[in-house]
């Protein structure tokens, strides 16, 4: 399909092998970790590098970004936890599948993403304390930062921004750290968990269970991802000729799918924090006009894929309410560890835990030959035990049984 003003998906497969050309002298292609091991040597902060083993990606202006794949510190997310559980299941269900070191902290809090975004009562140096405090916190244990929040990650990285070009900040944050008794540590790399997924996605591939190449995906990019400080966000020449970012899409061919084009691919998918706080109706507006009505009238996708948690619950969450005003939705949505998980066999209610979304997921997985009433009830009867206070040890394995034949 081809759209005014976007790269037709059979032309990006045909350029693919074709460099990228970076322009030199972009003013946001400077690589902030020089400015970070500068204020190091000077003792006024600490550089967490990033741990072996990790893989080296290009980012928007060809600067190679390490991504750690394991040893990570899992910096979770209050949206997934609290809406969509099944996503911060998911990433760390993929971790266990392929044997990596990993922890979940106990002493994590907010990014404060909901503070800076949707009100005015905050202050600079606030959020880098809570920025300090939390990445002190996995230095101290040993681990690297693994931020699951598409909005943690764009936020950290513009106070990161803050913290190196204003001395009189990063003093008064010190201040505030000392008195928690905490060192103030910056990451070597801000690293976003689908920027890991992107850099398993072949492992991924090699660990798949079920078939995918009967499905249609649409992509949406979170804008907290490629939006917030560019030039860190990765780009993969093979993956759209290297003119969008390469995260989601990466993996979804990988496993198969065909990824269609859109022509309101760039926009935002409408929560816009504050949006979503004060003016819920537009959010789902254009959740609705823009995003998911813009894929069924123009692809009529099997699925929408994205990574973030803002992303995820709006374009479903939004659908509802669309529904009953007789729009064209009916497209569900998940989050690429989802999908990673649901290819290599994992529980679809155990981990991935679709009964906490609202747009009908049952085509999708009677698409893909999964069983899911079988596993419904294996699942309504972990909970029966559950209750009588036993432990299930199964939610680990993966399932490949459930396929149909």
């Amino acid at each position: 399909m081809t759209v005014a003003g976007f790269i037709p998906i059979d032309n990006i497969m045909e350029k693919k092998a074709r460099p990228v050309s970076r322009p030199p002298d972009q003013a946001h292609a400077h690589d902030i970790r020089e400015e970070l091991f500068e204020l190091e040597a000077k003792g006024e902060l600490i550089v967490h590098r990033v741990p072996e083993p990790y893989v080296e990606v290009e980012t928007k202006f060809g600067r190679k970004k390490k991504i750690p794949i394991e040893h990570t510190w899992h910096h979770k997310s209050c949206g997934q936890c609290g809406h969509i559980p099944g996503y911060t299941a998911s990433i760390f269900w993929l971790h266990r599948q392929f044997g990596l070191d990993y922890t979940d902290p106990s002493d994590q809090t907010s990014c404060t993403g909901w503070n800076y975004y949707a009100s005015g009562t905050s202050n600079s140096v606030a959020q880098m304390a809570v920025m300090g405090r939390n990445f002190a916190a996995a230095y101290q244990e040993g681990y690297y930062p693994l931020i699951h929040c598409g909005t943690s990650f764009g936020h950290y990285k513009e106070v990161r921004e803050q913290l190196v070009h204003h001395a009189d900040l990063r003093a008064q944050t010190r201040r505030v750290l000392e008195k928690l008794g905490k060192p103030l540590v910056v990451p070597e790399e801000i690293v976003h968990y689908s920027e890991w997924v992107h850099v398993m996605r072949h492992r991924i591939a090699e660990r798949q269970v079920v078939d995918m190449s009967n499905l249609t995906a649409c992509v949406h990019p979170a804008c907290h991802y490629h939006k917030i400080v560019v030039e860190d966000a990765i780009y993969d020449p093979e993956i759209y000729g290297g003119q969008r970012t390469a995260t989601v899409t990466g993996l979804l061919q990988a496993l198969g799918m065909n990824v269609a084009d859109y022509s309101t691919w760039f926009d935002c998918c409408g929560f816009g924090f504050r949006h979503v706080l004060v003016q819920r109706d537009f959010t789902r507006s254009f959740a609705v006009l823009r995003k998911i009505e813009v894929m069924k009238n123009e692809i009529d996708p099997d699925i929408t894929v994205t990574h973030d948690t803002g992303c995820v619950t709006t374009l479903d969450k939004s659908q509802f309410a669309a529904k009953a005003h007789e729009r064209n939705v009916g497209v569900p949505v998940l989050s690429d560890a989802q999908v990673a998980a649901l290819a290599m066999g994992a529980h679809p209610f155990r981990v991935v835990q679709l009964h906490w979304h609202s747009t009908d997921w049952r085509p999708l997985m009677e698409k893909l030959g999964i069983d899911w009433e079988r596993y419904w009830e294996e699942f309504q009867e972990d909970l029966e035990a559950i209750k009588r206070g036993e432990t299930i040890m199964t939610w680990d394995k993966a399932d490949p049984v459930a396929i149909a034949a």
